[in-house]
């Protein structure tokens, strides 16, 4: 039996081609600058997404790290969702490593930051306040597509309020397909952002940081200081350029089977759907079924993220088909309905 493994899209697998690509790859030294492969990468989604160049390193977390400390200094302040990936669920980086405050603020329902809230967050300028310099958001939200015109609106506001606007575009590829628009028609409106290459798009390892060359020298050097010099990471660019190459697109396929899921699973009795947005479904189960639905999905054959509580997040991606979304539902069905 198959695995079906719903916890994340970082669960993906190189496919064969993938993997001949990353056999084929021309390799060099990184930390010197003499990978080809890398540097190939670098420039091309530097030039793709409207920045001057970009930065491949091994992990979203520490791409996002490394641009918040070239945005900000020890003393300075981030402002952020408070249920931002870089404020909650990054190990609280930014003010272990950088020394830079995180201002977290709630956002609303379809993942923006109300920009009246974020403006009363910004800091006088005074001694007894941290320094306010950059704003972060994060595309996509829990699935979530944020509206180009409120990244409009929130790029005009960071340039009338002096700050920095950096998004952790984990999923920016997911946001594009599901805009219909390409990726650079979200990434316009920023001073840096971060693309995963590990997520949807399915390359075993890596993220880029992309923005200004000035910005991109101060990264590298915070790259290094956190410890991710590689070496002949040409193996791993060559994957994420395959990504790019032949995953994107495909994103699409993605999104249409999380709304097959959804659509499933809404009937199911004791299950509540609460939402699906791009490739992401999220249910709501008795909390007291969850240990017993865990222990019933994994004899399935079936993966999924189940904590404390009630709330469940599915996370469609490329190993998951239409067979699949169908032995989902049918294990839901089979535990609750017998």
């Amino acid at each position: 039996m198959d695995l079906i493994d719903l916890r994340s899209d970082t669960v993906t697998r190189p496919t064969p081609a993938m993997r001949a690509a990353m056999l084929d790859a021309a390799v060099g030294d990184d930390v010197y600058g003499e990978d080809p492969t890398v540097n190939a990468l670098q420039e091309r989604l530097a030039a793709d997404l409207g920045f001057e160049a970009g930065l491949f390193v091994p992990t979203g977390t520490q791409s996002n790290l490394v641009a918040l400390m070239s945005h900000c200094e020890r003393g300075d302040e981030y402002l952020v969702g408070a249920d931002a990936h870089t404020y909650k669920f990054e190990g609280g980086g930014a003010a272990v490593l950088g020394s830079i405050q995180p201002q977290p603020i709630p956002h609303d329902v379809d993942g923006t930051l109300p920009l009246d809230k974020v403006a009363a967050a910004i800091k006088p300028v005074d001694p007894h306040f941290a320094r306010t310099r950059l704003l972060a958001l994060e595309n996509t939200w829990h699935g979530r597509v944020l509206p180009l015109d409120y990244l409009s609106a929130a790029r005009d506001f960071a340039r009338e309020r002096g700050l920095g606007l950096h998004l952790d575009g984990a999923r920016l590829f997911n946001a594009a397909v599901a805009c219909g628009v390409p990726a650079r028609e979200i990434t316009q409106y920023f001073d840096s952002v971060s693309v995963c290459l590990s997520k949807g798009l399915g390359a075993p390892v890596g993220s880029v940081l992309v923005g200004s060359s000035a910005l991109i020298e101060k990264a590298r050097r915070w790259k290094k200081v956190a410890g991710g010099g590689w070496r002949q990471a040409g193996m791993l660019a060559a994957a994420a350029q395959y990504a790019l190459d032949h995953h994107v697109d495909r994103l699409a396929e993605d999104h249409a089977r999380a709304a097959t899921l959804a659509a499933g699973l809404s009937d199911v009795p004791g299950v509540k759907l609460l939402g699906q947005y791009t490739n992401m479904v999220f249910i709501g189960v008795p909390a007291d079924r969850l240990r017993e639905l865990d222990v019933h999905l994994r004899g399935a054959g079936i993966r999924i993220s189940i904590g404390y509580l009630p709330t469940l997040r599915l996370v469609t991606h490329l190993d998951v088909d239409d067979e699949g979304v169908a032995r989902v539902v049918g294990a839901f069905r089979e535990f609750f309905v017998g």
